[in-house]
């Protein structure tokens, strides 16, 4: 019997922990479960990270992940959220000033206190899965595509490889990247939370997410950005007047480019919101807020270097995603 051709991949966007969700979009894709693991016959998964946080089946959510990575059925890039997860996990070695590499501050924990509820009984199960997370690359480049949680620099892409080939992270390029100013700060936070641009002094973002925010996320495909408005990538609009405010020669110049001849990107982190859609050609944002009920988004990849919105597929978000437990749910305990 001859082997099946592979395809190409199915690349999904930030889980934020609806694990069944998550299920029902693998179902939808194709892939069924055969001993634990769901595989396709024909394609692969690439996850773009964020795993974990704020959803209400979060345990379900990275075991089913980690289960298709481990198999060889997916494979995935780090986002922000096990980054912060990480750094909130680690003691800080003597001399840092700070007793955890992410300080446990009022709003870092609220960020991971869902995390925690729902592993609380698990505390095995939570030391293996940050283990894992450890070993989840920056960003992948296989096959024609590229993929990374937030923002693909070509020059912080190869400042990673040229020590880490592997694009993996350890302890200290963790302690090293939680210090502003250092190469391991510059290369994880661009690569797993983008460009941002401080706001006015004075002036902050009430985000839909709850947070309070003191600057935006900007994109990094605007060949020649002029105001903030050419930059600004996130459901939250500027206050004010501002997005016609000119980018000084300074933001300009921490802004990353990603051109149109390069190869097809695919990235996370932006809670997008509505039909998903390509914000340039070869670019696909896949992070649609599923989450505050928006939508699981994947993109079916055949090989294409010119993305098509036609590829997209994506499951909404119940709002009764608490509910009881779906048939598809894989039992874990």
């Amino acid at each position: 019997m001859s082997k099946a051709v592979f395809e190409g991949y199915d690349l999904i966007g930030d889980v934020h922990g609806c694990g069944a969700t998550l299920a029902s979009l693998l179902e939808r894709l194709g892939y069924h479960q055969r001993g634990g693991v769901y595989r396709h016959p024909r394609r692969k998964v690439i996850f773009l990270g964020d795993l974990i946080d704020r959803g209400p089946r979060i345990r379900l959510a990275v075991t089913i992940a980690r289960r298709m990575v481990e198999e060889g059925e997916a494979l995935i890039v780090m986002g922000n959220h096990e980054v912060n997860a990480l750094a909130y996990s680690h003691r800080a070695p003597p001399g840092l000033g700070r007793e955890w590499l992410r300080e446990h501050t009022p709003r870092h924990n609220r960020i991971i206190k869902e995390t925690h509820e729902q592993y609380r009984d698990h505390p095995q199960e939570w030391e293996d899965a940050l283990a894992w997370f450890m070993d989840i690359p920056l960003c992948l480049e296989r096959d024609g595509l590229r993929v990374v949680h937030a923002c693909w620099d070509q020059a912080l892409v190869d400042e990673l490889r040229s020590e880490r080939p592997d694009a993996r992270i350890d302890i200290d390029f963790l302690t090293a990247a939680v210090q502003p100013g250092t190469r391991a700060f510059r290369i994880l936070d661009r690569l797993t939370r983008g460009s941002h641009i401080p706001l006015p002094e004075g002036i902050q973002i009430q985000s839909g997410d709850g947070f309070t925010r003191r600057s935006f996320r900007a994109h990094f495909w605007a060949r020649s950005p002029r105001t903030w408005g050419d930059v600004v990538f996130q459901p939250d609009n500027l206050p004010g007047e501002l997005e016609g405010r000119e980018l000084t020669e300074v933001e300009r110049a921490r802004l990353s480019f990603y051109g149109p001849d390069e190869p097809p990107l695919f990235i996370g982190h932006y809670w997008c919101e509505g039909i998903p859609a390509l914000p340039a050609p070869n670019i696909a944002c896949l992070d649609y807020s599923a989450v505050k009920f928006g939508r699981l988004v994947a993109y079916r990849w055949s090989g294409e270097s010119r993305l098509d919105a036609n590829h997209f597929v994506w499951i909404r978000v119940p709002q009764e995603e608490q509910a009881r437990p779906q048939p598809w749910e894989i039992d874990f305990d």
